[in-house]
């Protein structure tokens, strides 16, 4: 259950799909629309203009925020066709980067303004931390938190490489399920790994009307993108579309699957 987890105090209230992403997804005919997911592209610039074509950036805040934050930089050295393909690439480690649209989605759905604090957690190659400190500017801060050690030195890098005009983001190696309470609350956590359950301390370290989008689900079972919004004392739930992620694991599962 969604709810496993979250206080029993706490009042937990499960809202309809989100009518927009909804049309998006089965082209308002019940026909689910493959082609909406394909938004691949020749360059970052082709990419981000055909995620805005096909209605998966819906923000200029967003188109902006991705066209700034080259793809290329965070696949591993892969070339072009692959680097900008709308599909999810290993990065080793039993760990991937996402597909350029769940990318554009979790952006969207967070909601992220300038002057936040906002947390990663499964930051991965960095791409998405990279991304969330440019929504929220100089004077916001964007952490992640990854526990495989080398890709935390390999994020580092590729956001060093592609903006090192960026300062505002901090990249830690710790169990993201525990998030980063000394540097909460946030406003906005993304999380790029299912959950079995919803993390109880991502809960504690939402901000109030901070947002939580989070994978749920067991690892080859049924996956769901959840945003989850603190209000007050309470927590109101979306259940936004069906997912496939990596699991949401610790460190000696990840690493014995990888190899």
């Amino acid at each position: 259950s969604i709810s496993e987890g979250i206080p029993k105090e706490t009042k937990v209230v499960t809202v309809n799909l989100l009518l927009r992403l909804r049309k998006i997804q089965t082209g308002g005919k019940g026909k689910v629309r493959t082609m909406a997911w394909r938004s691949s592209g020749g360059s970052n610039e082709d990419l981000v203009q055909n995620l805005c074509r096909n209605g998966l950036i819906k923000t200029k805040k967003v188109a902006d925020a991705m066209a700034s934050v080259d793809r290329i930089c965070y696949c591993g050295g892969a070339p072009a066709q692959l680097a900008y393909r709308d599909n999810p690439m290993s990065i080793g480690y039993n760990a991937t980067i996402s597909a350029p649209h769940m990318h554009a989605w979790c952006l969207e759905l967070m909601d992220i303004k300038e002057g936040q604090c906002v947390l990663d957690v499964g930051s991965g190659s960095g791409y998405l931390t990279a991304c969330m400190a440019q929504l929220v500017g100089p004077q916001g801060k964007a952490y992640g938190v990854e526990h495989v050690k080398e890709l935390v030195e390999f994020s580092k890098n590729n956001i060093a490489k592609d903006r090192p005009d960026l300062k505002n983001w901090s990249i830690e190696t710790a169990d993201g399920r525990l998030g980063l309470p000394k540097s909460g609350p946030f406003n906005a956590i993304h999380v790029g790994a299912a959950a079995g359950k919803i993390p109880m301390e991502l809960l504690k370290q939402l901000a109030d009307n901070g947002r939580l989008v989070i994978p749920v689900g067991l690892d080859g079972g049924t996956q769901y993108l959840y945003i989850i919004t603190r209000e007050g004392n309470n927590f109101r739930q979306q259940k936004v579309t069906g997912v496939r992620y990596v699991p949401l694991c610790d460190l000696k599962s990840q690493v014995e699957v990888s190899e």
